[in-house]
């Protein structure tokens, strides 16, 4: 098939985008991807693709075509110009760039924001090709969880333009089956919806089998509880370290945050504030193939959501990748991301926003024995592996995109 792929996010940024991409390529497939210049998550275009942009034209057997973008910069209008940036350069230089070429089918990998489906569905129609729609995150709902829209006007209005651009998806495919009630209700076509969760990515691969992260040698006597990811509004730091500060008194237990993001600054001040500085430690940002060296030196990987309806129906990505790592979960979270670590048999749960609630659950787990925990670790892999298969879902997906791409020329 040729396929084109559409997405504000892609390589050598790092996200899910990237292996869908190279394992359609791998399939035999002609995949061309418009994105813009990689300046995700530090806000600047990368210093290595300004230096040498022709190095990056290229992925995986993939071209990969780039029109300019406004880095994302810090601060809220920034991030605005940025990704008004895409919708305005992917419409307008995207069609000239892609002259003369046809495809059989469009796909959207859709993150915050959804603006980056607007100049899919004008490829869509200049190519008369079927479009498919990843929805990772629900708009406008989000926006409002996370206190970045507050307007009731605004909200309205952006759920008009979700529903524009639901209208004109040919499949719309949900990270969660709790996504179903939403994205129905902004299509108004249940048949348009379809399962398609995300998956552990390859660099997980490894298992049990990853070396611990020698940043993390110093921590090594003690139960780690690590969060791994970025760190922002919906992660609910403030209850976090509510728990981190009830258990101040408990030498043995560590807080490890891998990651950055908005909010790490307030992090780092409540963790000074508290005088927390003893238990919760920062290790920044670190590339995805060096994560299995940090979840190796792990006790319990933490994964947590504010308490918001949008988020009960979340499935957060990283799910798939602490049960990869055959380490035990703890989880400050409602909904669809706590069915899965119960179900699975793979950690501690209590309900999202319960500081008190998650400081008890990581003491119990602290209480267990090494093999209880391990056992623990062992289910999720397994669970894991039954659930989120990478190689069966990109089987799905490429059925999904051959029968669109048949129903297109019917």
């Amino acid at each position: 098939m040729r396929l084109l792929v559409v997405s504000q996010y892609f390589w050598p940024e790092t996200f899910r985008v990237n292996e869908i991409v190279s394992e359609l390529c791998a399939r035999g497939h002609q995949v061309t991807v418009l994105t813009g210049r990689p300046n995700y998550p530090q806000g600047e275009v990368f210093p290595e693709y300004l230096a040498r942009p022709e190095d990056f034209n290229q992925y995986a057997g993939a071209e990969v075509i780039r029109v300019p973008l406004r880095p994302r910069g810090q601060g809220g209008l920034r991030l605005l110009l940025n990704y008004l940036s895409f919708v305005f350069w992917a419409s307008l230089a995207g069609p000239w760039k892609l002259r003369g070429r046809k495809f059989d089918a469009i796909f959207v990998w859709e993150t915050s924001p959804i603006t980056s489906a607007l100049p899919a569905i004008l490829l869509k129609k200049l190519k008369r090709a079927p479009l498919l729609m990843w929805v990772l995150d629900l708009w406008p709902d989000t926006l409002s969880a996370v206190g970045l829209v507050r307007s009731k006007r605004l909200l309205d209005a952006l759920g008009l333009l979700v529903q524009f651009i639901y209208n004109h998806c040919d499949l719309i495919l949900a990270q969660s089956k709790g996504f179903f009630p939403a994205i129905e209700r902004w299509s108004g076509a249940p048949h348009k919806s379809r399962y398609f969760p995300q998956w552990a990515e390859a660099a997980f691969d490894v298992g049990l089998d990853a070396a611990t992260a020698p940043e993390l040698l110093e921590h090594q006597h003690h139960f780690n509880i690590m969060f791994a990811g970025n760190i922002g509004e919906a992660q609910d730091f403030p209850a976090i370290l509510d728990a981190a500060h009830r258990l101040r008194d408990r030498s043995d237990i560590r807080w490890l945050i891998v990651g950055d993001g908005r909010a790490a600054p307030a992090v780092r001040e409540t963790i000074t504030r508290l005088a927390l500085q003893d238990s919760v430690f920062m290790f920044g940002r670190h590339p995805l193939h060096r994560m299995p060296e940090f979840f190796h030196g792990a006790d319990a990987l933490l994964v947590s959501l504010k308490a918001e309806p949008i988020f009960s129906m979340t499935i957060p990505g990283k799910v798939q990748s602490y049960l990869a790592a055959g380490r035990p979960l703890l989880g400050m979270l409602d909904g669809e991301g706590a069915r899965v670590i119960e179900e699975a048999g793979a950690g501690l749960v209590c309900a999202a926003g319960d500081g008190a609630a998650l400081a008890e659950r990581a003491l119990r787990l602290a209480g267990m024995s090494a093999g209880e925990r391990d056992a623990m670790g062992l289910r999720g892999q397994a669970y894991g592996k039954e659930q989120f298969d990478r190689a069966s879902l990109m089987s799905q997906l490429e059925r999904w995109l051959q029968e669109s791409g048949r129903g297109a020329t019917n």
